[in-house]
């Protein structure tokens, strides 16, 4: 996963993200607060640049506190692949499994992807 940190790119991930409302409403908020001056110490992450198949926004990592608050380490999801979600929650560490977290996104199947990467690794979904 990549780190988007520059202005421009930050702009025309926005641009792109107002194509597609309502799905990508839940990481467009943090994008656009992102780009103006991230007051909450948010990052945008991106599976590829230009051309992505998946945003993730979080606190940065540096933030948490305590790894049980899953309200401290929520992430918000757009993807345009449920293969490219279901690789960010099994093989990365954009997605700390040793932490509680919540996952935001308006997407069909988010539900399902997550509950399949879950029981594949033996941990429980609530």
């Amino acid at each position: 996963m990549q780190i988007l940190r520059c202005p421009a790119q930050l702009q025309l991930l926005e641009e792109t993200l107002w194509k597609s409302l309502p799905t990508t409403l839940p990481v467009l908020g943090t994008v656009m607060t992102v780009a103006r001056g991230n007051p909450a110490s948010h990052e945008v992450l991106v599976d590829s640049w230009p051309h992505f198949g998946i945003v993730l926004t979080r606190l940065r990592p540096e933030e948490h506190r305590d790894p049980r608050d899953y309200y401290t380490n929520q992430l918000a999801v757009f993807y345009r692949d449920k293969g490219a979600l279901q690789a960010l929650l099994g093989g990365t560490e954009a997605v700390t499994q040793a932490r509680a977290f919540q996952i935001l996104g308006m997407q069909d199947g988010l539900d399902e992807a997550v509950q399949e990467v879950a029981s594949a690794r033996g941990l429980k979904v609530e």
